[in-house]
């Protein structure tokens, strides 16, 4: 069982929380993620680790409820366990011999792209960090973000935070400007990445995405994960998350993202009614 210790409400939707996972603090590294299950009935999902503490022994996981799972794990409060907390999976982040690099987070990618940037500016590299979000009501991490820049860019589609714009607006002006980048890393919703890498392309400058299909036992096994990276089949949950953007299908992956939407909406829709019928 792994204690809850802390939980924030960061958006109306996007809550955090720092589970005691001694095992899983001392071996894990930026890029990687685990897989939960609320309870010994419960499915399993994949979360990005978004912060660790070593002495502690604990990990930060941030999350956005958007289906049965979330909603329940958003239910549980501090003191009270979870079932399972598995992990570190997935091949960690490659956060070494950079001199200059673009880190995008886009929405709750930001959680994802925050110890990617943290741990390529402790080497001493410069970070330009852009984060764009919807609207000021939807800025998460904003103070985080800022301290593991050397230069940080809020961004908002209607201009309610930091600057109006996109995130590929920002990258172009900042590319145009002089701005010679080792590499650029991009992290969010695929269709925001796969225009990140429609721009770096034109640039020739490298480019790495965060992928996040749909992912049952993350070790390989089921084939939920399967990507189409470079004309192969790959992995997400052990070839990745991180792959070369400009490799990436993008458009068979969203297609893919999209398989169970319908099954996902009626499992929500059936545990919110028992929920309900609970409260009455």
């Amino acid at each position: 069982m792994y204690k809850i210790l802390r939980k924030e409400q960061l958006t109306n939707n996007v809550i955090l929380m720092e589970i005691e996972a001694p095992f899983v603090a001392g071996k894990c590294l930026p890029g990687q993620f685990i897989i939960l299950r609320v309870n010994d009935q419960g499915e399993r999902i994949p979360l990005t680790i978004a912060d660790f503490d070593r002495q502690k022994g604990s990990v930060v996981i941030i999350y956005q409820v958007v289906g049965k799972t979330t909603q329940l794990l958003a239910e549980q409060e501090v003191g009270g366990y979870l079932s399972d907390f598995v992990g570190p999976l997935g091949t960690p982040s490659h956060c070494e011999g950079f001199s200059k690099v673009a880190v995008i987070g886009g929405g709750l990618g930001c959680a994802i792209a925050y110890p990617q940037a943290k741990a390529i500016f402790q080497t001493g590299a410069q970070v330009d960090l852009i984060a764009g979000f919807r609207n000021k009501d939807l800025v998460i991490m904003e103070d985080l973000m800022r301290a593991c820049a050397t230069r940080f860019f809020l961004m908002s589609d209607d201009g309610s935070a930091g600057e109006k714009g996109l995130v590929t607006a920002k990258l172009e002006e900042l590319i145009l400007a002089g701005a010679n980048y080792d590499a650029v890393i991009a992290i969010g919703p695929m269709i925001m990445m796969k225009f990140v890498c429609l721009l770096t392309k034109k640039y020739n400058i490298k480019t790495i995405v965060s992928m996040n299909p749909v992912m049952i036992d993350g070790t390989g096994m089921c084939g939920g994960c399967r990507l189409t990276v470079g004309g192969q089949t790959k992995f997400a949950c052990v070839d990745g998350p991180d792959f070369d953007g400009h490799l990436v299908d993008f458009d068979e992956a969203m297609r893919r993202a999209k398989m169970y939407n319908g099954q996902e909406r009626q499992s929500l829709e059936a545990h919110t009614c028992k929920m309900e019928g609970m409260q009455k």
